[in-house]
């Protein structure tokens, strides 16, 4: 059944999985305010053409905290079911050969600025809702049995680890606390060699966090809803 009374705040959206689960979204019913980074228009705005007004377009660089405190400010007097932040990059180099510059962008952009995200938007996530944050199984500690994509890895499992402080500082907390890995999906980000369609990640994914709903606490969970290692 459509949620027609959902609301849904998207981090992240005007392409590759943030796009996928605006328009998963709008397919269940739910209202949504969605990001994309500039004044360019997107594949999401084409989106929000077609929503009969269901889906709404907010611009903020989560990299640049002057611009989260506004989009804070303009969503003041907003609440909604969800706060899901999906935004971060990907990159291929390994800690012999990533610069510092890089590094740190992925640092900041992967772990340091979503959890900004959360600390700035937290209270606009209703007490009976949920925040959920794109994570990868590639944070994962204990599956890391290859090495590859290690400084990316090494980004997710900070997100990771921010998160659990998060949920540990805020333990009386009643909602839904979300780390998601989506699997490896054929998008910009995941290549066209990635064993996943958007198709088969994202529904499942929309599907798993619905199941969780009304359960306090953090989870680290997959596509599916199983557990994922720490």
């Amino acid at each position: 059944m459509p949620d027609l009374n959902k609301n849904l705040l998207l981090i992240g959206a005007s392409r590759g999985l943030g796009l996928a689960l605006a328009a998963e979204y709008l397919k269940r019913g739910w209202r949504i305010v969605a990001t994309v980074r500039g004044a360019a228009k997107t594949a999401l705005h084409e989106l929000a053409a077609t929503s009969g007004g269901r889906l709404e377009v907010e611009i903020v660089d989560i990299n640049h905290p002057d611009q989260v405190a506004a989009l804070r400010a303009r969503l003041e007097s907003r609440r909604f079911d969800m706060l899901f932040v999906n935004a971060g990059v990907g990159i291929r180099e390994t800690i012999a050969d990533v610069s510092t510059d890089e590094f740190v962008r992925v640092m900041v952009t992967n772990a340091l600025s979503p959890m900004r995200i959360v600390e700035a938007l937290q209270d606009v996530a209703l007490p009976t809702g949920a925040i959920a944050v794109m994570s990868s199984g590639q944070g994962s500690v204990a599956n890391n049995l290859n090495g590859n994509y290690e400084v990316y890895r090494g980004s997710k499992a900070a997100l990771n680890m921010f998160m659990r402080s998060y949920a540990a500082r805020h333990k009386d907390d009643p909602r839904t606390l979300l780390l998601l890995a989506p699997g490896w999906v054929r998008t910009d980000l995941g290549g066209p060699q990635a064993r996943l369609s958007v198709e088969e990640s994202i529904p499942n994914l929309a599907d798993a966090i619905a199941a969780q709903e009304g359960k306090a606490g953090l989870q680290y969970l997959d596509y599916l809803g199983r557990t994922v290692p720490w």
